[in-house]
C-alpha cells in the first residue's frame, strides 16, 4: 500500500509536466514555465514535510498518507481550470499532498524492517516513484490526445481518491501506535530542522539529496520538452523516452539498494550514483536530431536509473541514523532540504536554458555540483567513525 500511495502522489505530480507544451499553448505562457509549477508543488511539499512528524504522531501514518492523496486529487482538479492563478494554487496543494507521504511511509518501515535490510526494502517502496513518472508518460498522453489536458488531470484526481479509499481497511492496524493527544503546534516545524543539524552524517545526507533531487527533478521536468523542442520527437515518442528513464529509475532503486546492503555501504553507494549522474548529465546535454534514438534512450536509461534511483537508498541511511523512534521526524528534517532542492533546482535550470538559448545548458550545468556531492560522499565515508558512517 505504500506503494501504490507513493506511485499516486508520484503521478499526480508529474502529470501536468509531461502535457507542459501542450498546457502551455492553451494557456499561452512557455511551457518553461512548468519548472515555476515544480518550484511552488516542492514549496508545498518542503512544509508539509516538516509538519509530517508530529501529524504521524497524532493521526497515524495511514491516515497522513490518505489526507495526502486527497489534497493531490484536490490539487489536480484546481490546476484543471483554465487559469495562470488557479493553477499555481493547484501546485501547492499538490505538493503539501506529495511532502508528507514519505516521512509517513518511512515510519511504518523502520519500525518493521530489520537494519542489514533498510537499503533494499526502502528502494522498494520508493519505486512508487518512477512508477508513478512511468504511468504518467505511458497513460497521460494518450489520454491528452483522445479527451483533453483538462480531462487527463481530472482521471489522475479520481485515481488518488480511489487510492486512499482502498488503504483504509488497513488503518486499525498500521496506525495503532498512533496518540491522539500528541500536540500538533507550530514550533515544532523546526523540530526536523533541529534534529538533521546536531546529526552530522544526517546533514551531509540532506546536502547531498539537495543536489540529486533538482538533478532528478530537471531530468523529468524538462525532458519531453527538450526532445520535443531541440530533438524534434513527437509527444507520444518524448512521453515514452521519460518512461524509459523512470523505468530504470525502478530497477535502479532496487539493484542499487542491493548493492548497498551487499556490497559498497549506503555512503558509497550514494558517492558512486553522485559520479554517475555527472557523466548522464554530461551526455544527456550532448543530444542531438541525428543521434540514433536507441543511444538516446540507453543514455536516458542510466541517467533514470541514477538521478531517479538514489531515493531509497538516501531514505533508508537517514532512518538507520535517524535516533531510534525520530525515523519519521529525521526523514521529515532532510526532505525539508531534499525539497528545497527541487524548489530550487527546475527554475534554476529554466533560468540557464534560456538564457543560453538552449536546454543544454541546464544539463551540463547539472553536472558539477553532482560531482562535488560524489567527492564529499567518500570524503566524509573515510572520516567518519564506524558508528557514524
Amino acid at each position: 500500500m505504500t506503494l501504490a500511495i507513493q506511485a499516486m502522489v508520484s503521478m499526480a505530480l508529474l502529470t501536468l509536466p509531461v502535457m507542459a507544451p501542450v498546457v502551455g499553448s492553451a494557456l499561452g505562457v512557455s511551457s518553461a514555465y512548468v519548472g515555476v509549477y515544480v518550484a511552488l508543488v516542492y514549496a508545498g511539499a518542503m512544509l508539509a514535510s516538516l509538519s509530517a512528524g508530529t501529524a504521524v504522531a497524532r493521526f497515524g501514518a495511514i491516515r497522513v498518507s490518505q489526507v495526502g492523496l486527497m489534497l493531490c486529487a484536490l490539487g489536480l482538479a484546481l490546476c484543471a481550470v483554465n487559469s495562470v492563478p488557479v493553477i499555481a494554487l493547484g501546485a501547492v496543494f499538490i505538493g503539501m499532498g506529495y511532502g508528507p507521504v514519505t516521512p509517513a511511509s518511512s515510519h511504518l518501515l523502520a519500525l518493521s524492517t530489520p537494519a542489514h535490510r533498510m537499503s533494499l526494502v526502502f528502494s522498494l517502496k520508493q519505486t512508487g516513484v518512477p512508477l508513478g513518472g512511468v504511468l504518467a508518460g505511458v497513460v497521460i498522453p494518450g489520454v491528452l490526445l483522445v479527451t483533453g489536458w483538462q480531462s487527463a488531470l481530472l482521471l489522475v484526481a479520481l485515481l488518488c481518491v480511489l487510492c486512499a479509499v482502498m488503504s483504509q481497511p488497513l488503518r486499525a492496524e498500521l496506525d495503532a501506535d498512533r496518540n491522539p493527544k500528541s500536540p500538533l503546534m507550530l514550533g515544532s516545524l523546526a523540530q526536523p530542522i533541529r534534529l538533521v543539524l546536531r546529526h552530522r552524517g544526517l546533514t551531509t545526507l540532506a546536502m547531498c539529496s539537495f543536489v540529486f533531487s533538482a538533478t532528478q527533478l530537471s531530468l523529468v521536468t524538462y525532458l519531453v520538452t527538450y526532445l520535443y523542442d531541440s530533438l524534434a520527437y513527437g509527444l507520444i515518442a518524448a512521453g515514452f523516452a521519460l518512461s524509459v528513464s523512470q523505468v530504470a529509475g525502478m530497477g535502479g532503486r532496487v539493484f542499487w539498494g542491493y548493492v548497498a546492503d551487499r556490497f559498497l555501504g549506503a555512503r558509497l553507494m550514494l558517492a558512486a550514483l553522485g559520479g554517475l549522474m555527472a557523466l548522464c548529465c554530461v551526455a544527456t546535454a550532448l543530444f542531438d536530431a541525428a543521434m540514433p534514438r536507441a543511444l538516446v534512450l540507453t543514455i536516458l536509461a542510466v541517467f533514470g536509473a541514477s538521478a531517479i534511483g538514489w531515493n531509497g537508498v538516501y531514505l533508508a541511511e537517514v532512518a538507520r541514523q535517524a535516533p531510534k523512534g525520530q525515523a519519521s521526524l529525521a526523514t521529515g528534517g532532510t526532505l525539508a532540504v531534499t525539497f528545497l532542492g527541487v524548489v530550487l533546482g527546475p527554475p534554476v535550470f529554466g533560468a540557464l536554458s534560456g538564457l543560453f538559448g538552449s536546454y543544454r545548458a541546464g544539463y551540463a550545468a547539472l553536472a558539477v555540483p553532482a560531482l562535488l556531492c560524489c567527492v564529499l560522499l567518500v570524503r566524509q565515508k573515510h572520516s567518519l567513525s564506524p558508528r557514524q558512517g
